[in-house]
């Protein structure tokens, strides 16, 4: 087996780590506490035992089981359950692949060191996950998926010179849709959105997958908003939804336009029932509070018990969610200016170079956002937003 031959793993490819590093944070959870009502939900299980992902698991582990010491049944195990988890928004799912891949001793073959390389990049271990990738492909030189999480790594980095090597050697094994994909975010966060429009464009006229489709769909969504397109932004993002698919990381893009829109109350709609992720629960939480709901309140501090528990854990992969309900839920600009400081340092996407800049703004600290505005000058990156944030970033504290 390859995981060049996996439809969900092709798609899974360029998910940006953002799903798994600040779009799909884990879930942290609070102390244990007695409802005061029998009929109170206190969690929905992820998986009920008539569905069909269920049944499909259960026939996958029975697979596994059957062939204990075969790699390719826990292969295909060990990556549905992150497909899962990128889906779904529910970490749990993690700590299962994580238990599927600890089955096996070192060295691990390819396709399993390459799936503990996503694994490691979900908890920010970006070195570790590259060290796995760079592993496997000594194994097998063509596993375009390493090459392909290579790329998505390089560019949450801002190393855009290294993920376009990783585009040309997709591109090189033939994987045409892998490569438009690539090479289309490469030129987007490098200063070339309609270049990057156009080979986004591309790899969708090529691609028949619906995974692929609902991810390339998804950042058409957000390159044609970061050019002011919004009219043809809502068009993708409407098609990536049509497709039925779960999916956090649309469901995220999707939100933060329609909330830059103005229009919170679509969010409540697009995000009914998906509190169990931490990112879309922020972006709930963001739309309740602009509408002045009393349920607001509920959301904020559940929220607020999730990242106190994260730091019980010594978790840090909240910090760009958290500096984002500090800012915007909370008014305290200045412990939002830490945490988006402290993220930026690790993941340096366009998201997290907003929430540097709007909470440097709010600080008037002109200092802290230097690093994205040095990101900003280097790249070119020509979204409208974030250029003036730049520019009032720099005026800050000036008299």
């Amino acid at each position: 087996m390859t995981f060049g031959k996996l439809t969900r793993s092709a798609r899974s490819c360029f998910l940006p780590l953002l799903l798994s590093i600040s779009v799909l944070a884990p879930a942290a959870y609070a102390a244990p506490r007695k409802p005061p009502d029998d009929s109170e939900v206190l969690e929905r299980l992820p998986l009920r035992a008539g569905d069909a992902s269920a049944r499909e698991l259960a026939a996958m582990r029975s697979a596994m089981t059957a062939s204990a010491t075969d790699p390719v049944p826990a292969a295909r195990l060990a990556q549905r359950y992150f497909d899962l988890a990128m889906a779904r928004g529910d970490p749990r799912y993690v700590g299962y692949a994580e238990a599927v891949v600890a089955r096996f001793g070192e060295p691990l073959p390819a396709s399993l060191r390459s799936i503990r390389g996503l694994l490691r990049q979900y908890r920010h271990d970006f070195a570790g996950a590259l060290d796995d990738f760079a592993g496997a492909l000594t194994l097998d030189p063509d596993l375009a998926a390493a090459h392909a999480w290579r790329a998505a790594i390089y560019l949450v980095q801002a190393d855009y010179a290294a993920a376009q090597k990783e585009c040309v050697t997709l591109q090189s094994l033939g994987r045409s849709t892998l490569f438009g994909g690539c090479i289309g975010l490469v030129q987007a966060y490098g200063g070339q959105l309609e270049a990057g429009y156009r080979s986004l464009q591309q790899a969708l006229e090529t691609s028949r997958d619906a995974d692929n489709r609902l991810w390339l769909l998804t950042r058409l969504g957000e390159v044609a908003a970061w050019r002011g397109q919004s009219a043809q932004a809502e068009r993708h993002y409407r098609e990536a939804l049509s497709l039925g698919r779960d999916d956090g990381y649309l469901l995220a893009a999707w939100a933060d336009f329609l909330l830059d829109m103005s229009r919170p109350a679509d969010v409540l709609t697009a995000l009914a029932g998906w509190e169990v992720s931490d990112s879309l629960l922020l972006r709930l939480a963001e739309a309740e509070t602009a509408l002045k709901l009393p349920g607001a309140a509920r959301l904020a501090q559940l929220l607020e018990d999730r990242f106190a528990a994260a730091k019980l854990r010594g978790d840090t992969t909240h910090r760009a969610e958290e500096a984002r309900y500090r800012l915007r839920l909370r008014g305290e600009p200045k412990e939002a200016l830490r945490l988006a400081a402290e993220n930026y340092a690790v993941q340096r996407e366009p998201r997290d170079a907003r929430i540097l800049l709007e909470a440097a703004i709010d600080a008037q600290d002109a200092a802290a956002a230097q690093p994205a505005r040095n990101w900003l000058n280097a790249s070119g990156f020509e979204d409208a937003r974030l250029q003036r944030l730049g520019r009032e970033s720099a005026l800050v504290g000036r008299r």
